[in-house]
């Protein structure tokens, strides 16, 4: 999911999907958790003028989707850079990935070559058909389908990789369980994420997520990418990350139960407490 042209409505200047680190600073950060923040603009703030990221929406960038360096990795540098970055967030030994919001399949394409097997979802018919056109011949599949409930039915993946995404997303709590409970036991999700602008940002701030993805993991690392120039074909000045979040060795939630544990969570009007 690109936030390059959603940004530049936002606040007037072109920000990239992710972010890296050549700062000099190790690459595991210490990520307090705070309390749970909402992801739209706080109260009093105007609400930021993005396009709404539905399906047509996507369905109308995908003819030039990849003209973003980071998107279509079509210089050597970027896509050396991504490839690196990848190589270390994804399972050492080859595995079944799935790759959500896989826009024109470029990440997806990375994987497959490091040896891995993967599965693309995205909501847009023109980005699938890219993907599967990029991959023709390799080991991978993809399927059109809303990344907050990926069509899987009950396979379970050795990651779960998702690329500026989740920022776009309603309940985002809810959906990292959800796709956690895509994951086999000792599984991860590797998440890339930001928070984009300067006048009105948009996106999730690393704290947020780490709170979010904590009840999920047994560990998790964090990688800030925003001054590694060469993931971005540019230099950028936002927040840009990638969250590991390596999950327990234990038994899952299937799909359905992770459904039902949502529902049981999540709080009714009547039962809430009086401020």
């Amino acid at each position: 999911m690109s936030t390059d042209q959603a940004s530049d409505q936002a606040s007037g200047h072109a920000s990239d999907h992710t972010s890296d680190q050549a700062s000099g600073e190790p690459a595991d950060q210490a990520v307090i958790p705070t309390a749970d923040q909402p992801l739209s603009p706080p109260a009093g703030q105007a609400e930021s003028p993005l396009p709404t990221p539905d399906a047509a929406y996507w369905e109308a960038a995908a003819e030039a989707f990849d003209d973003e360096p980071d998107h279509g990795l079509r210089d050597p540098a970027v896509r050396a850079a991504w490839d690196t970055r990848l190589r270390s967030w994804l399972p050492s030994l080859p595995g079944d990935i799935l790759d959500l919001g896989c826009g024109t399949g470029s990440l997806a394409l990375l994987a497959v070559e490091q040896g891995h097997r993967v599965t693309g979802v995205d909501r847009s018919a023109g980005m699938i058909a890219r993907a599967r056109a990029k991959l023709a011949g390799r080991d991978a599949g993809f399927l059109v389908g809303d990344a907050a409930e990926p069509p899987v039915g009950e396979r379970r993946f050795d990651a779960v990789l998702v690329r500026h995404v989740l920022w776009a997303l309603p309940d985002p709590a809810a959906v990292l369980r959800r796709w956690a409970g895509l994951l086999v036991p000792g599984g991860r999700l590797v998440l890339i994420e930001g928070r984009w602008g300067e006048a009105d940002p948009i996106g999730i701030p690393a704290s947020e997520l780490a709170a979010l993805t904590t009840p999920l993991a047994e560990r998790m690392h964090l990688e800030q990418l925003s001054h590694d120039a060469a993931l971005w074909g540019k230099e950028v000045n936002d927040e840009r990350y990638a969250l590991i979040v390596h999950t327990a060795p234990g038994p899952h939630l299937t799909p359905a139960q992770a459904r039902v544990h949502t529902a049981i969570r999540r709080p009714t009007a009547g039962s809430r407490g009086h401020g």
